[in-house]
């Protein structure tokens, strides 16, 4: 049913949290935290993490303090991703959520708040979500694996150190493919973008490996190429 032209609107911020989980095979996979929706309309209906916004609460201030009430989290990254506003996005008021993204390190993820009205669930295999958004974790989905090939997305997933093992893992998660090492190890040495801590894995059996940590800030400007690009084996 259509919306009355005087019907309300309202303004909300939601966030989408993506973290690096194991799945049933124990390979790292993408996970998102859901949230039970307890009230009309779609109550019972899974949904992202958010709230209404108050007029006096600036929009990051307002999407950390939703996403900390529901999930415990206090992600280190959060950006803005995008504005929805669709007229029909809510049955019974013109809604306009702006949406951020999170990125948070699986240690982190694993402190997050628990019960029954909080889940963590694959994101690339979400149930039926409230309003539109599966749509919106499908376009966050799609900005992911689109600027992690320009900027230091994966430094948001990892330590301060990090084998190039465990950063080849973020890039395969993200990025829904199998990575030959040898490429991978030569073109980030390559890139500059990490340098050797001159330490190595602590505990790890036989030769242990060495770690890394990146030369710049995570999350820096976009190049104009990107960075995994496809070579033969050799």
């Amino acid at each position: 049913m259509p919306l009355a032209p005087d019907a309300p609107t309202r303004l909300a911020v939601s966030t989408v949290i993506f973290a690096l989980r194991p799945d049933h095979s124990g390979r790292a996979v993408l996970w998102t935290p859901l949230v039970r929706r307890t009230r009309e309309p779609q109550r019972g209906f899974w949904a992202l993490p958010g709230g209404w916004l108050p007029t006096n609460e600036e929009l990051e201030v307002a999407a950390a303090r939703t996403l900390r009430s529901t999930t415990g989290l206090t992600p280190k990254y959060l950006e803005q991703l995008y504005t929805f506003g669709e007229v029909d996005r809510s049955p019974d008021a013109r809604v306009v959520s702006v949406v951020y993204w999170a990125l948070v390190q699986s240690d982190e993820a694993a402190r997050a708040t628990a019960g029954p009205n909080v889940r963590w669930v694959p994101a690339d295999r979400l149930p039926p979500l409230a309003f539109d958004h599966n749509r919106i974790v499908e376009y966050a989905l799609w900005r992911l694996r689109n600027k992690v090939e320009y900027a230091q997305i994966a430094h948001a997933f990892l330590g301060e150190t990090f084998t190039l093992a465990e950063l080849r893992e973020v890039y395969e998660a993200v990025l829904q493919r199998d990575l030959d090492p040898a490429n991978f190890r030569r073109q980030m040495i390559a890139s500059g973008r990490v340098r050797e801590t001159g330490e190595r894995l602590a505990g790890a059996p036989h030769r242990p490996p060495k770690l890394y940590r990146y030369d710049t800030p995570a999350v820096t400007t976009e190049s104009h190429e990107p960075f995994m690009r496809e070579e033969p084996a050799s």
